[in-house]
Parts: C-alpha cells; structure tokens; sequence
C-alpha cells in the first residue's frame, strides 16, 4: 500500500510538471533465461537475468523552453529489478541530473555517465549488457567506469558539422573530513568524436583519483582510462574497431593495490537480417607483466517483434590463458578471480579454463 501512494505520488507530481513543461515518463522492461558455464570443474549457473540486452529501467525527464533558444532540462532515471521485482529502496541510481542547454552548448550537474562510457555502448555491438559485451572482462578492480557522481559536465553545441565533445569533472564521494582519502573518487575526463553520414569516430581519456580504496585506510591506487573507438555503415555491414587501456597508478605494498595496466581490443559488426539485426565481436584482453590474458568470442542475433519489442539470443566464449579467470560478464559487476556473474546470476571461472555464456529474452521499452 505504501509503495502504491508513493508511485501515485510521483506521477501526480509529474503530471503537475508537464502543465509547466514536457515531461515524459520512460523504461525499459527486459529479462533472459541465461546459462554460463565453466571447463576443468569450474561450474554451471542457469537462471533468469536482468537485463540480457538492456539494462531495465524507470524514468522521467522534461524540457522547458525558456526562450532566447535556452531551454531547461532534467532526467531522473533508475535501476528495476525485473527478476523478482524487487523496487524497495529504488533511487534514480543510473542518471540524475538537471541542465541548461542553448547556442553555447549544455552544462549539466549531478550523477552522470562518464565519457568513456560512451565509446563502450557506442563501438560494441552488444552494447553493455549481455554474455556477449566486452565490457566488464576490461575493468581492473572495484573501480565502475560507468557512471561518476556530483559531477559538472560541458557538451558542445550539435552545430558544429558532425564534430561533438564532452568534459567533466567530478568531485568524488568521499567526505573531505577523511584527511587521508579526501581525493577519493574525484574524476576528470572528456571525450571528442567525428559523426557525419556512416562514419564515426570518438575518443576519450579519464582519470579516477583513489579509485580503490583498501580496507587499511591507505591511499589508494588512481584508475586511468582511454580509449577509442570507430565505425562504419556500409548499409548491409557495419562494422566497428575499438581499442582501450585501463591503468592502476600509485599501487603499494602497504596499500594492497598493485599497479596493473589492461589493453582490450575489440574487432565487431552489425547487419540487418530480416527483421532484425546480426551482432558479433570478437575481443583481446592483454594483461600487462603477467599471464593472465584471454580471448572473448561473441555470436548474437535480435528479432524485432515491433519498435518497441525485441526478442533476442547471444552466445559467447572466453578462452582464458595462464592465470586468467575471466567470466562471460552481462553488465554492472566487476572483474573478479573467480569470474564475471550474470546480473541476478553468480559468477564461474577458474585459472586457465574456458567460460559459455548463453542466453535468451525479451526487451520491451516504453
């Protein structure tokens, strides 16, 4: 009951809102029956995930024209747990910011997605969800590349012949009262990218400060982030290029944090096939000084029921190499020695042995 005159609440207050400017409410509704599975004794998991192609989701955003061609704007945007519609405690975690936008471009503020982001959803043609996305094999620790909090972001005007750009700056989470740790999690990065007919092409650079932060109360190790990425549509074909180094700095002995360095690269297309759309990648994980490296195959097919449904399958391999124990990953954990789970799904892997993913759901988005 509780939950029912909270939820009315919101949408009366919304409708309150769109008297005074447009407002829209938003989501997306996916979820996939998923298997992954590990060689040499490393174990099986079959479950319902969240999010197999998308991450699902509730919103609101609104724009209001404020003449002289500014315009105001916010989006309000959270995570849904669609699996067992768990929504206690929900917060507009995936995005929650408010801007002012017009000829010079946009200024936004609050909790954001980073530039790097961007390259990742954009040059991977399973995006940031799923078995077959690259994304979470990359990422060197507790460190989420994703989204950065209290931020101050610029992005330029889109009149600028196909050329556009970000920066942003984030000044952390941590309280400045912890003397050691005032710097942790501040952020500053930016991005720039060439769009014009089929061809794009975008780059980016970011630097997290503290970003790992060990139990001992040590400074922690800095998260340095850069990437690339390109594609281009050939109609019956896109294909896309990407490229990207993750970095820990200022790891120590006393800290716990070891300085690694982690090159991906990630060669992949789309075409259309019937109603629907091919995907396919295949990724390289080169782990610096060490043996842990591995190579990720991706075979993935999505079958649009209508704009808004899609009904879809991916399969994907990780064949681990020395001391690598990399999992399938599907979006918002974290590289671990045991392997990357399934959002709702826990995680397989051992040194050296291979990893299946599997899986097949339905998107609907509203």
């Amino acid at each position: 009951m509780k939950k029912s005159l909270i939820a009315l609440a919101v949408l009366a207050a919304s409708g309150a809102a769109m008297a005074q400017s447009s407002v829209t409410l938003f989501g997306v509704v996916d979820a996939a029956v998923t298997r992954i599975g590990g060689s040499g004794g490393a174990g099986n998991r079959v479950g319902l995930s969240q999010g197999g192609n998308s991450a699902s989701r509730l919103g609101f955003r609104g724009t209001e024209d404020l003449g002289g061609g500014l315009a105001a704007s916010f989006w309000l945007e959270g995570t849904v747990g669609v699996d067992d519609g768990q929504a206690s405690g929900f917060s507009f975690d995936r995005r929650s910011t408010v801007s002012l936008a017009g000829p010079f471009g946009e200024v936004r503020l609050g909790r954001d997605y980073s530039p790097s982001f961007w390259n990742i959803t954009t040059f991977d043609p399973f995006g940031t969800r799923g078995v077959g996305q690259a994304m979470d094999v990359y990422r060197p620790g507790l460190a989420n590349p994703v989204r950065n909090n209290n931020t101050i972001g610029y992005f330029l005007p889109a009149t600028l012949g196909g050329f556009y750009g970000q920066l942003q700056y984030g000044f952390g989470s941590e309280p400045a009262s912890t003397a050691v740790n005032d710097k942790a999690g501040r952020y500053i990065g930016g991005r720039v990218g060439f769009a014009n007919g089929p061809l794009n092409v975008a780059a980016s650079l970011g630097e997290t400060k503290q970003a790992f932060l060990p139990a001992n109360g040590a400074v922690g190790g800095d998260l340095k982030q850069a990437n690339i990425g390109a594609s281009y549509d050939f109609g019956i074909v896109k294909p896309v290029i990407y490229y990207a180094q993750s970095k820990v700095d200022n790891g120590t002995v006393a800290n716990g944090i070891a300085n690694t360095k982690l090159n991906t690269l990630l060669i992949g297309a789309t075409a259309p096939l019937g109603a629907g759309e091919l995907r396919a990648s295949v990724a390289r994980y080169d782990l610096k000084n060490s043996n842990a490296d591995a190579n990720k195959f991706a075979l993935g097919y999505g079958y649009n029921l209508s704009k808004r449904t899609q009904v879809y399958t991916t399969v994907s391999r990780v064949s681990n190499k020395g001391g690598a124990a990399y999992g399938v990953g599907t979006g918002g954990g974290t590289l671990t020695t045991v392997g990357q789970g399934v959002a709702g799904l826990a995680g397989v892997g051992l040194a050296g042995r291979n990893v299946t993913g599997f899986d097949i759901g339905v998107r609907h988005s509203f």
